[in-house]
């Protein structure tokens, strides 16, 4: 079943956007007091960039730079021309055949470094050295939410349980699990203070009117948010309803719409294509065990596209069906225009052959 909601911009939806501020305005902070650090966050076996940049930007082809993790573990060693694969041994382990330089960029002052498929264990804090020059330091996490999952638990008659589920964290990281509605009311928070590597954790929250929702995932201290939004139809929420031609004739034609087994009642309603509201006849209305069938007749005379619109404003539910009418013999869109233009073009033409003439 095919809906089509139109919304404007609600403070839910501008949470990715705040996120992004965040990130573009975290610029450098300071790890101890002196030397600016730079954070740098990824997703697991993703690869990270970890940014370094003589001061003065200059051409360090012929320069040494030395990387090196927390721990004192030798991540890149480059040293006029030579470093770690090409010519020079003594790197860690750890960091053999992931870690690349980027070589047409060395006559700029970049010094910056990738390490490929990055692993838990590549988490800490990195230096980059120019030695007797400066001291470039930026921390690495790796573990950003991966995976987030929104799900339908069940539906009954106290409204529709959802689920959000959140995966692929890193350990040592503050999780805070979210869920919003469309109009931006939060409706439900949860914060996991030590996530796990590898931890699955939700939030269930249970909903008794239709709208879009909406989980997030954020992680504050990496700056790093992800969020998964579907529209919930709660139960008795009305089906599309169905459309009929009753009866037709040249002038006019009369059309039915019907829909089944709604709860709570809907109203139903005409409309023409300009979005006027046609005047019916009165609505013919079932109950069975709490749901309603309800029928509704219009008589229509001009060619057009016509909208059944069934609301439901108990549970924030709306939705339509359109049909294009044509009446031969009644008034169709257009007509007017159709007929004037000829007549101005034989009008035209009448007092040009009398000027001739």
């Amino acid at each position: 079943m095919l809906m089509v909601h139109v919304r404007t911009p609600t403070a839910m939806e501008l949470l990715p956007l705040l996120s992004l501020c965040l990130l573009t305005q975290s610029g450098p902070t300071f790890a101890d007091g002196n030397e600016p650090s730079v954070l740098v966050a990824v997703q697991e076996k993703s690869d990270a960039i970890l940014p370094c940049s003589i001061s003065r930007k200059e051409n360090i082809e012929k320069e040494v730079f030395d990387w090196k993790k927390d721990d004192g573990k030798e991540v890149f060693l480059y040293a006029d021309g030579s470093y770690y694969g090409k010519g020079r041994t003594g790197q860690d382990e750890q960091f053999k055949g992931r870690v690349l330089h980027f070589e047409d960029e060395l006559k700029n002052g970049n010094a910056s470094i990738k390490i490929k498929n990055t692993k838990m264990a590549d988490t800490g804090s990195y230096t980059c050295t120019f030695p007797n020059q400066q001291t470039s330091n930026i921390k690495l996490v790796v573990g950003a939410v991966s995976k987030l999952t929104f799900k339908t638990l069940a539906e009954g008659e106290n409204g529709v349980q959802l689920q959000c589920e959140v995966v692929g964290t890193s350990s040592r990281l503050k999780l805070n699990i979210s869920w919003w509605d469309s109009s931006g009311n939060n409706l439900a928070d949860k914060e996991i203070q030590d996530t796990e590597r590898g931890g699955t954790y939700n939030l269930s929250i249970t909903v008794t009117k239709s709208g879009y929702y909406r989980c997030v995932a954020t992680q504050e201290e990496i700056y790093h948010q992800i969020y998964a939004e579907n529209y919930v139809p709660v139960p008795g929420a009305a089906p599309k309803p169905s459309f009929t031609v009753v009866q037709q004739t040249q002038h006019w034609a009369l059309l039915q719409c019907e829909v089944d087994g709604a709860s709570p009642k809907p109203k139903i309603i005409w409309k023409d294509n300009s979005g006027k509201i046609l005047p019916a006849e009165t609505p013919q209305v079932i109950e069975k065990a709490g749901r309603y069938d309800v029928t509704l007749r219009v008589n229509v005379t001009k060619t057009d596209y016509y909208h059944c619109v069934v609301t439901q404003d108990e549970i924030n539910h709306q939705i339509q069906t359109r049909t294009h009418m044509f009446i031969a013999g009644g008034q169709n869109a257009g007509s007017s225009s159709t007929v004037v233009v000829p007549l101005v073009i034989v009008g035209l033409c009448l007092a040009l052959l009398a000027t001739v003439g």
